[in-house]
């Protein structure tokens, strides 16, 4: 069985465990707020990652493909519910220290404008993966691939798109792919094509939030770190922008994917599409992939000096990504989405999380 799909495995006491977590027993009584949300929108995810079982999910998953990826909008939440908690069991989530809060972040899939060939404006180019990728590894850094020449020479003429902003070559690198509307590449209506770029891999070098490097560098407090803040930092110092990104030596590469429906998300690591407020980046040796997961935190809110009370965000989601920072047994990556709220919403989650898997009884 590959590694990351193991089963949770009985630890003597009743509890189980997974290699970076681990799941003690709970009663449905225990979830806040799981007679309050609208389960019935968590079941296309459920349905999509029913598509690609997991192992211990075959029995649940031949009953959810029966019901088809509507069931949910067809009948009422409370009936959806129902049949989650005749089917599923609640484990509460912990780390392998006992440790039962952890935290939620939030990521989206951003929307750019980009061009196929360079010019004046559009300079900063997105890269297919190198042919030596798998042989050189880890491969080149940020840094030595924007400076050194056999580094350079491992994607020249693999650029994808070329983007007007160095940012936003690293806001699409952290976020793991995005969509693009090509400036010069026009439809037949005479607007710009839109495409998706999906990760096709990394240099296998370690991921460095720049905003922990900016907040190291006194830039502004943990609290105030978003891509609002960065961008404003970046504008009054330019001539740090590129020490800024070098701080960060992972380096993300592309493919280019045919936006058949712009409605549906990117997919994800379990290899199904997300879906927005439904589907949840996870560390694999935590929650197997497939996993519907019960959130318990807090809506984020725009820094303030004076925050406001709190809101809660309770609802089901479903494992269905991971990613290179989100890793431990109490810890989630949420999808807003694509678009500016959902870009603003994703740069804003830095919120304390509790969390509950519902695994096949």
């Amino acid at each position: 069985m590959a590694p990351g799909t193991v089963l949770p495995q009985p630890d003597g006491r009743g509890d189980l465990v997974r290699p970076r977590s681990l799941w003690t027993q709970a009663q449905y009584t225990d979830l806040p707020g799981w007679s309050q949300d609208r389960v019935s929108e968590s079941w296309p995810a459920l349905w999509q990652s029913c598509q690609r079982p997991g192992p211990g999910w075959a029995t649940v998953c031949a009953e959810v493909r029966e019901l088809g990826v509507e069931w949910g909008r067809q009948v009422t939440d409370d009936f959806v519910r129902q049949w989650l908690e005749g089917h599923l069991r609640p484990w509460r989530l912990n780390t392998l220290d006992g440790q039962t809060t952890g935290l939620l972040t939030g990521y989206f899939e951003p929307l750019l404008d980009a061009r196929r060939k360079p010019d004046a404006r559009f300079q900063y180019p997105l890269y297919r993966a190198p042919a030596d990728l798998g042989v050189r590894k880890p491969h080149y850094t940020r840094a030595e691939l924007d400076t050194l020449p056999a580094a350079r020479a491992s994607v020249a003429g693999r650029e994808v798109v070329y983007l007007a902003d160095p940012l936003d070559a690293l806001l699409i690198q952290v976020q793991g792919s995005g969509r693009v509307r090509m400036q010069d590449e026009l439809t037949a209506q005479g607007q710009p094509r839109t495409v998706r770029l999906a990760f096709a891999g990394h240099n296998d070098q370690p991921y460095q939030s720049v905003a922990r490097w900016l907040v190291d560098q006194g830039a502004f407090s943990l609290d105030q770190a978003s891509w609002p803040a960065i961008r404003s930092w970046a504008t009054q110092n330019p001539q740090r922008v590129p020490e800024m990104l070098r701080a960060n030596p992972r380096m993300v590469f592309f493919r280019e994917e045919v936006l058949i429906d712009p409605q549906i998300g990117p997919v994800g690591a379990q290899g199904v599409p997300l879906l927005p407020g439904r589907s949840v980046a996870v560390d694999r040796e935590a929650v197997p992939l497939g996993t519907p997961m019960w959130l318990d935190t807090t809506v984020p809110q725009p820094w303030s000096p004076t925050p406001p009370t709190p809101q809660s965000l309770q609802r089901l989601v479903v494992a269905q990504d991971t990613g290179g920072a989100i890793i431990g047994g109490v810890r989630a990556d949420y999808f807003w989405g694509w678009g500016d709220e959902a870009l603003a919403q994703a740069g804003r989650t830095k919120q304390p999380l509790s969390a509950w898997v519902l695994w096949p009884r």
